[in-house]
């Protein structure tokens, strides 16, 4: 029997899911979306179809199976070249996971996990952690809630804060221990927009607040992974970077529906190029030494530390990083990481990224430097990651 207090933020349980799949079908915006993939059809047609469709479903597994395995499929086939998982730290079997991850795109990150993981033969897939700011129409919350989807409120009072977080993490909690259901969840609220990927403390604080015992205690009932997320090419690194011009021209710029909805559409169907995840160790390996050697103050300081130098020293770094590093700091420290060639298509690329930025005054030199940023940052990282490893390693 489901504890009834989560049930504001959980997914939808198994006998929820057709209900769910028949009030689609009625919604008038879903309907529109469907005709714009499909407009040939008449809608007496999309709807029979889709009826047809619900056939053998009966959990939100099912739904991930046959919808959004093949979605994502198709995505990576039209919008990259080449998809790769390493994970010889974690391997199928009872075991469930909570992924910390750093975070590229609103939709794609846990998607293609999922499907990762899938293909690696693991029992399931993963529970999803969802800010509510992104669902915005009635809709979209069925249909990430159809796709294991847990949602994590933004924009509370403090005292609201705390009581969410503490709901959330005992859900967590619940959902890796008693439902035995794996986790996605980024290491950071939003995406870091200059890939300078660094786990806030307060994630780790809101997953302690679950479970018992220590603070290492808690922590380790929920097996986090540190995971790596590497896109050769990040489709929305030019409206990330039109943003950081909005904010700096006017400091009370806040994006709008259409803005999260474009960044959705864009992060799906841009290219990608080459795409790597990459599992680390779980950190359940190393807590209980420091619940020995650190008092309570620095303790979450040291955890969020050694996730990120798991996460960094994951990247996979591709010429287009090199290029940007080197450009940006004018001293050619990476020369023999790329060709001339390698240069030619990385600059091109930014110049058409640039191409698209749609403001009315665009800075371009500023935006320049931003993209530049979010594609060296990960080489700047990950180097400080493998510098720090060989100290400890003496």
């Amino acid at each position: 029997m489901r504890p009834p207090e989560f049930d504001e933020i959980r997914p939808f349980d198994d006998e929820e899911v057709r209900p769910a799949m028949e009030s689609l079908l009625t919604d008038r915006q879903f309907n529109a979306v469907l005709h714009g993939l499909a407009p040939w059809l008449p809608q007496w047609m999309r709807r029979g179809l889709l009826r047809l469709s619900f056939t053998g479903v009966h959990s939100t597994l099912d739904f991930q199976m046959r919808y959004m395995k093949p979605m994502v499929r198709l995505v990576l086939h039209r919008c990259s070249t080449g998809t790769t998982f390493q994970h010889e730290h974690i391997q199928p079997g009872p075991m469930r996971y909570t992924f910390m991850s750093n975070h590229r795109d609103i939709v794609l990150d846990s998607a293609i996990l999922d499907f990762l993981l899938n293909e690696a033969r693991f029992p399931t897939t993963c529970e999803i952690a969802i800010g509510d700011n992104l669902l915005i129409y009635p809709w979209i919350r069925t249909l990430v809630k159809l796709n294991k989807a847990f949602t994590v409120r933004r924009g509370l009072s403090p005292r609201e804060l705390l009581e969410s977080s503490q709901l959330m993490s005992r859900y967590m909690h619940y959902a890796i221990q008693e439902k035995k259901e794996n986790i996605w969840i980024a290491q950071r609220e939003g995406r870091a927009k200059d890939s300078n990927d660094q786990t806030q403390e307060s994630v780790l604080k809101m997953l302690a607040m679950g479970g018992e015992g220590s603070p290492a205690e808690r922590l380790a009932e929920l097996n986090i992974v540190p995971l790596t997320i590497s896109y050769e090419y990040d489709p929305c690194d030019y409206l990330k970077a039109q943003e950081f011009q909005q904010k700096r021209d006017d400091p009370t710029f806040r994006k709008s529906k259409h803005d999260d909805l474009e960044n959705m559409k864009t992060g799906i169907w841009g290219h990608k190029g080459r795409i790597h995840y990459q599992a680390g160790r779980c950190i359940g390996e190393w807590l209980p030494q420091l619940s020995d050697e650190l008092p309570r103050t620095e303790f979450f300081t040291e955890v969020a530390r050694r996730i990120d130098r798991e996460i960094h020293l994951g990247y996979r770094l591709f010429p287009g990083n090199y290029v940007a590093h080197d450009e940006l700091h004018a001293d050619g420290r990476y020369a023999g990481q790329y060709s001339a060639e390698d240069k030619e298509r990385f600059d091109a690329y930014v110049e058409g990224q640039l191409a698209k930025v749609s403001l009315p005054s665009p800075d371009l030199p500023f935006l320049r430097e931003r993209i530049l940023t979010m594609y060296a940052n990960p080489v700047t990282n990950k180097a400080q990651a493998l510098e720090a490893e060989t100290e400890t390693k003496k």
